[in-house]
């Protein structure tokens, strides 16, 4: 199965993010019809249904519509620098166990290598578009990711509370300027998913091992 909803990578730009989506439907036929219905114009490169099939939508060298508006380490069009996965959950529900393991071969053995995409390259819907998606929700095991190389992950801790170094740091590892209330929201969804309340030394300390590890000039901005 294939989509007809793709096109070039524009300006010469080649896959240097994974972005990973839930499909926020039923089931995987559903989801495979959505992304294959030249009317709705959305796609993916990969969707991983719950039994762990792989359905292989767009070719990797193509442009993919699955991104949308939003950016990331200061730059967008975010769909010609990146290879999209769909991942078949309603959103709710825990990520099975025949999925995860499909992902984490799909990453492995093929995209990160093929591409040269470190770990710090695979992000979420949500990183990207924080405020309009919140995919692959707070269920999504990123620490297991982290924990083969295929993401990032901290565990740092601090007491300290500095709301305009927690913003500079999130700036540098990559997320897009936005006001504090969703920032902090965006970041907890990916690094600490059931913490609630004001921003406090774990998130400053987080965010400040993250940059320290991961950040980049933040020169560019995105159009």
């Amino acid at each position: 199965m294939k989509s007809p909803n793709f096109g070039e990578r524009r300006n010469g730009l080649t896959p240097e993010l994974v972005v990973i989506h839930y499909t926020a439907m039923k089931d995987c036929a559903g989801a495979a019809k959505a992304l294959c219905d030249p009317a709705r114009e959305v796609s993916a490169h990969y969707l991983i249904g719950r039994d762990g099939e792989v359905l292989s939508l767009v070719d990797e060298p193509l442009r993919a519509w699955h991104a949308g508006a939003g950016a990331w380490r200061g730059a967008g069009d975010v769909n010609s620098r990146s290879i999209g996965i769909e991942l078949d959950n309603d959103g709710f529900s825990p990520f099975s166990e025949p999925l995860m393991a499909a992902l984490e071969r799909l990453l492995a053995q093929g995209i990160l290598p093929r591409w040269e995409i470190p770990p710090e390259g695979v992000i979420g819907h949500s990183d990207m578009a924080p405020g309009r998606k919140i995919d692959p929700g707070r269920r999504f095991d990123w620490k297991r990711l982290a924990r083969q190389g295929l993401a990032v992950w901290s565990e740092a801790g601090g007491d300290w509370v500095d709301a305009a170094r927690f913003r500079a740091d999130a700036a540098a590892f990559g997320y897009p300027s936005v006001e504090d209330d969703l920032l902090l929201e965006v970041v907890r969804m990916r690094f600490r998913p059931w913490k609630h309340g004001p921003l406090d030394g774990e998130d400053c300390a987080v965010m400040a091992d993250l940059a320290a590890r991961y950040g980049v000039d933040r020169d560019t901005t995105a159009p």
